[in-house]
């Protein structure tokens, strides 16, 4: 018996219609961001909370010890000294008065010294000779005793001589303080960074509490160092001739290997909600063109540990756990369907975790865990291969 053509034909329609909507309307695959398992190194860092800086080694802010007019100014900005070489002098004409009269005095008590032992000599061989005319009956005892006591006299007096000469002295030394008082000299060698003041101009000391700018700032040039906080909660991970890697704004990417040289022993407090711990490092080959300027903001990362050839995957991939819970990824299977994965994680940092339980070199992880759609169970196609 033949059937209909119409029904077969409406019935054929009417599947191909279903199935062009099931076809429509089927969930599409998300697009997602993957990376793939990869073995290498992961290392832990630190780093510092806010900008670091470039500080030389020494550095001296420097002041007259004494209030007065600058009569000397033998330095400018930019000049490079030698350690002892003036800086400047203030108005010290009266000092340098009162040293040449301390020295002329102190000459005239050496003088008078050398000449009351000259008197007290003479009068300690006398009395030995009048000893030994005692002796042979040729004089009194009455000659030998008043011998006797000008030689006992004269040696008084000529320790007395001996003793303001030495005050005379020290009287020299106070006038030389007090004039140094009115120099300043390098304590070191360097660079003239600043200059506050000029010729005929007022200098005075700080006032207790109250800074104010130095006549003259002299840096080291040859040596620096850079200061960074370091977050208290990572502070205790940090250890003396650490590695560390230092990048400034000056110099772009490039990036120096340095090496930790000190942690302070105390806590900052200043910022109560970011309480840190200052760090140094030291650059082991500090650039030369250009070369470091004090004061250059830097930052810095510390090595504190190394995984070498370890599993790790992007540290973005991963969805940290909390109590009982576990890390965990998601993973794109070979059949294009998510999975959650959970992972067993040991060494990281802000690119990549080293991952010592559940992965396998090779497999892909969801870098967009948190897009529409991307979830455990669903149907996704890579959008790119290859870290992010």
């Amino acid at each position: 018996m033949r059937l209909p053509v119409g029904p077969l034909l409406i019935l054929g329609l009417a599947a191909g219609g279903a199935l062009a909507w099931w076809y429509a309307a089927r969930p599409q695959p998300v697009e997602v961001r993957v990376a793939a398992v990869q073995r290498g190194l992961v290392e832990a860092v630190v780093a510092n909370t806010r900008a670091g800086t470039v500080r030389a080694c020494r550095r001296a802010r420097l002041a007259p010890a004494m209030g007065g007019q600058i009569a000397q100014l033998e330095v400018h900005e930019g000049d490079r000294v030698a350690a002892g070489q003036l800086l400047l002098a203030l108005w010290n004409n009266d000092l340098v008065a009162q040293l040449e009269l301390a020295e002329r005095e102190a000459e005239a008590g050496s003088a008078r010294a050398r000449a009351a032992c000259l008197n007290a000599d003479q009068a300690e061989r006398e009395a030995a000779r009048q000893q030994k005319l005692m002796e042979r009956r040729m004089t009194s005892e009455e000659a030998v005793d008043r011998a006797q006591t000008a030689a006992a006299a004269g040696r008084a007096d000529c320790e007395a001589a001996q003793a303001s000469a030495r005050v005379a002295a020290a009287q020299v030394g106070v006038a030389q303080a007090q004039l140094a008082r009115t120099r300043l000299t390098a304590p070191f060698a360097g660079i003239i960074a600043e200059v506050s003041g000029e010729l005929n101009e007022y200098v005075t000391p700080s006032p207790p509490g109250i800074p104010t700018p130095p006549a003259v700032d002299l840096i080291d040039d040859r040596c620096f160092y850079i200061s960074a906080p370091i977050d208290e909660v990572d502070a205790a991970r940090v250890r003396l001739g650490d590695e560390a890697r230092v990048t400034l704004d000056a110099f772009g990417e490039r990036a120096f290997l340095g090496v930790v040289r000190r942690i302070a022993p105390y806590v900052l407090d200043q910022e109560k909600q970011a309480r840190t711990v200052e760090v140094e490092v030291v650059i082991a080959h500090p650039p030369d063109d250009p070369p470091l300027l004090a004061g250059y903001s830097a930052d810095v990362e510390i090595v504190t540990a190394v995984a070498a050839d370890t599993l790790s995957v992007p540290t973005a991939a991963i969805t940290p756990g909390f109590e009982d819970v576990a890390d965990s990824v998601l993973v794109l299977g070979a059949d294009g369907r998510l999975a959650a994965r959970e992972i067993e994680t040991g060494l990281a940092n802000w690119e990549r975790t080293e991952v010592t339980a559940g992965l396998a070199a090779g497999e892909r992880v969801v870098l967009s865990a948190d897009g529409a759609g991307v979830e455990a169970g669903t149907m996704a196609v890579a959008k790119d291969a290859g870290d992010d």
